[in-house]
């Protein structure tokens, strides 16, 4: 039920408790480290808020009146509670400080996030801060999105095309993807760009649906062929983990779309060759998402996204 209007602040009640306890309202002033005015004016402003006389003022002190005396009473269990209230909230604090909850999909957790967790861990000994433990997990786009909405950890980046609605997102990097196939794959030895029709006709290896990488290649290309195009082949396979996309490109399972962070050495290596695909932007964001106000929460968590976005 909601309060009603007369309801006092818990400050307010702190300070009436105050001058219960010390019987006058310099002392109940001391005791608080406030004036005697202060405490006068906030009885007063207390009084006229309930609607209800609590202290009668003498020369000789203040007492309560029997109304006084009663709410005192009420005061004292309330505060008790909020007493209760407050200490946990505060190793609620305490634990997110000392606790960072992450999830990452894939590609940001293969390749990004272990350094990033390095360097806050090496900026949080430098400030002479505690030490923060991490809880890290990796899966796809969607399940890092569930698990943010979830609560389920504190912080989660992404890679897909558009910020999931109703979540606050920061963007912290970019990533591109690239089609990459093995050296002996007659793409390899291809001069000319190929067309995104000629793309859309090969069944490739992909990750699975609800990954960032396959939701920014079906985006991209789909944009590419335009309205009324027939639809891209299915997949020769899916798979859950960029690592695996990467092994069957290597066995000769047929081109595959990769985050250019995945196959860096092996086309630095020739293990791997890219091929350039006219008129497909394979750009995108990488994000950090959280729950709750706009501005990520102060503390562990703010820190890493600043980071993150530093590079």
């Amino acid at each position: 039920m909601a309060l009603s209007p007369r309801m006092p602040e818990l400050a307010a009640l702190e300070v009436l408790l105050a001058v219960a306890r010390t019987g006058s309202l310099g002392a109940a002033a001391r005791e608080i480290g406030t004036s005697q005015q202060a405490v006068s004016a906030r009885i007063s402003s207390l009084e006229a808020q309930t609607g209800v006389p609590l202290v009668t003022r003498t020369r000789r002190g203040s007492t309560l009146t029997p109304n006084g005396t009663l709410v005192v009473q009420w005061a004292s269990r309330l505060l008790e509670v909020a007493a209760e209230v407050d200490e946990g909230l505060a190793g609620l604090r305490a634990d997110r400080r000392s606790r960072l909850r992450v999830g990452a999909s894939l590609t940001v957790a293969e390749h990004l996030l272990p350094g990033w967790l390095v360097a806050l861990r090496l900026e949080t000994e430098r400030r002479g801060q505690p030490a923060v433990d991490y809880v890290f997990t990796a899966g796809n786009s969607d399940a890092v999105i569930a698990q943010v909405r979830a609560s389920e950890v504190d912080l989660g980046f992404i890679e897909v095309p558009r910020a999931p609605a109703g979540l606050p997102n920061r963007v912290v990097g970019h990533d591109e993807l690239v089609v990459v196939v093995r050296p002996d794959h007659p793409w390899a030895r291809r001069r000319s760009e190929l067309t995104p029709t000629e793309l859309a006709a090969v069944s490739a290896v992909t990750r699975e649906a609800g990954s960032g990488t396959r939701e920014t290649y079906d985006s991209a290309l789909l944009k590419a062929l335009g309205p009324g195009h027939p639809p891209p082949a299915p997949p020769a396979i899916e798979l859950s983990t960029t690592s695996a996309v990467r092994a069957a490109v290597l066995a000769g399972a047929g081109p595959a779309v990769l985050s250019e962070l995945a196959v860096r050495e092996d086309l630095a290596a020739g293990r791997l060759r890219r091929v350039s695909i006219a008129g497909l932007d394979l750009r995108r964001s990488l994000r950090a998402i959280w729950l709750g106000p706009k501005q990520p929460p102060a503390g562990v968590v703010r820190d890493l996204i600043a980071l993150a976005a530093r590079g």
